[in-house]
């Protein structure tokens, strides 16, 4: 364990704690996690090995705030394919991609808020939501539908609309990936992304959401760790003082909490480690370092803490940065002390009576091309599924086979791999009425060839595509959901059995 720089009650010590927003593991809070807090620590983030269920994640977030009460209890909560709150069945909200295909910034609002309020109620008072990316590459392997669209225009006016449904329920709006993830082919969880565009087509594109944003009164913004050789030929943006300081605070005027994306992640930690990473970031202008993804222990806290520390004790980090960053943490610690009802109101579970605006607007999303001639009998659900990104990730279920059982019992459902032989998805079917469930399958040629074979043994499959639509509509029917969430499969299985 990394040895105490100082005593822990000194105001530097104190600061360099309180701009940490570190992860941790286990559903209840450690004992050096709450130990911390009494001693700064004024952050924590959540993911989705920290819930259980609603009841015991307001209990979380009451047992955290009885060290501090001013504690921001963060997590990413996106709705859609990326959701934590519901991580083991799937969100009960449709994400940013089903959003903008509505296109309607009242339904995007209720949306918003109706997912801030389940998370004021479990004591949740900070979203690192929404993404304001807009998704111009449709090959980006990381963003897709995380985005409101490739339209800059539908973004911002969604990004704003997201922002303040969520920050009416109490709970603040973190808008990400600053100064835009969209135009990328390359996963900052593994590597460094690069944007090679001219500053005219930065301020025109990527730049127009998060002004958008910034006028909506989002309390934060997270920042991208991507390289924009246009702004900052030699540094990222998250430990860019041009873009940070320069463009963010001077040019765009913004003067709330700036956050970090993960430290941990590839781009960051193996290029400057996360010690160098996290002082580099701060230096720049950022005001909270995000860890706690993968790295969540209380020696990275305290390796993060010290080195803070150090960098202002040799000189290399101004203190004065440094208690600036941690204030504003403070400041929006009490923004949302003030708005938020907390722990206390009745958790919802999944899409509770009353509570449906999700699976609303996940059926307003629906698209069916075709003649889709409902199910008469059991079907067989063909899954074919790619490996998930990072932020997804693998442990929340997706599809229609589990909703579609519920409505045409007898149904069953298999996974499909770029190794499978479309011979054994025909023979696992029979004579059942095939239905094929892709995910961005412009992207995954694998799935183009699986369903050009299936196609051709079984003209009358139906097409479920439940990524970005943009392969041509194919199949006896085509079905596009525009996302993964659990009420998307809900709503194609409605669709599927005439419902």
């Amino acid at each position: 364990m990394t040895t105490l720089v100082r005593g822990s009650s000194d105001t530097l010590t104190r600061d360099a704690l309180t701009v940490l927003q570190p992860g941790f593991v286990g559903t209840t809070a450690p004992d050096w996690l709450l130990r911390r807090i009494g001693e700064g620590l004024s952050s924590v983030g959540l993911f989705g090995r920290n819930i259980a269920s609603p009841e015991q994640l307001a209990a979380l977030t009451a047992r955290l705030r009885a060290e501090n009460d001013d504690v921001l209890v963060a997590i990413d909560e996106e709705g859609g394919d990326v959701t934590r709150l519901e991580v083991q069945g799937g969100s009960s909200f449709p994400g940013n991609f089903a959003l903008g295909s509505v296109d309607d910034v009242e339904l995007t609002r209720a949306v918003a808020h109706e997912l801030g309020r389940r998370l004021a109620a479990c004591g949740v008072n900070l979203n690192w939501a929404p993404s304001a990316d807009v998704n111009s590459n449709p090959g980006n392997p990381v963003i897709g539908v995380r985005s409101f669209g490739a339209d800059t225009e539908l973004v911002a006016r969604h990004t704003a609309a997201y922002i303040e449904g969520m920050q009416a329920a109490g709970v603040a709006a973190c808008t990400k990936h600053f100064p835009g993830h969209g135009d990328t082919a390359v996963d900052s969880h593994h590597a460094m992304p690069r944007i090679d565009v001219d500053l005219d087509t930065l301020h025109a594109r990527e730049l127009v959401p998060f002004r958008a944003a910034i006028a909506a009164g989002s309390k934060s913004v997270m920042s991208a760790h991507i390289l924009l050789p246009a702004l900052d030929p030699n540094r990222p943006a998250t430990l860019s003082p041009q873009i940070l300081t320069g463009l963010l605070r001077e040019e765009l005027g913004y003067d709330g909490l700036i956050v970090t994306d993960g430290m941990e992640m590839q781009a960051i930690s193996a290029v400057y480690g996360i010690e160098r990473g996290s002082v580099l970031a701060i230096a720049a202008g950022a005001d909270a370092i995000c860890v706690g993804g993968g790295l969540a222990d209380e020696d990275t806290v305290l390796r993060l803490r010290d080195a803070l520390v150090g960098a202002v004790r040799s000189g290399e980090l101004p203190e004065a940065r440094l208690a600036e960053a941690a204030a504003r943490v403070r400041g929006l610690a009490e923004w949302t002390r003030g708005v938020s009802s907390g722990p206390g109101a009745e958790p919802q579970e999944g899409t509770a009576p009353g509570h449906e605006v999700g699976l609303v607007a996940a059926r307003r999303a629906v698209r069916v091309t075709g003649a889709l001639v409902p199910l008469t009998g059991p079907a067989h659900v063909a899954a074919f599924t790619p490996v998930a990104n990072i932020a997804v990730g693998d442990e929340t279920p997706w599809g229609v086979g589990a909703e579609l059982a519920q409505l045409v019992p007898g149904t069953e459902t298999a996974a499909y791999t770029a190794e499978t032989d479309p011979a054994a998805v025909l023979a696992a079917a029979g004579d059942r009425r095939i239905v094929a469930v892709v995910r961005d399958e412009h992207r995954h040629p694998w799935m183009g060839a699986a369903l050009d074979a299936l196609l051709a043994a079984r003209p009358d499959t139906v097409v479920v595509e439940m990524g970005l639509d943009q392969a041509p509509p194919r199949g006896a029917a085509h079905i596009a959901t525009r996302g993964a969430a659990r009420v998307c499969g809900r709503a194609a299985a409605e669709a599927l059995a005439g419902a």
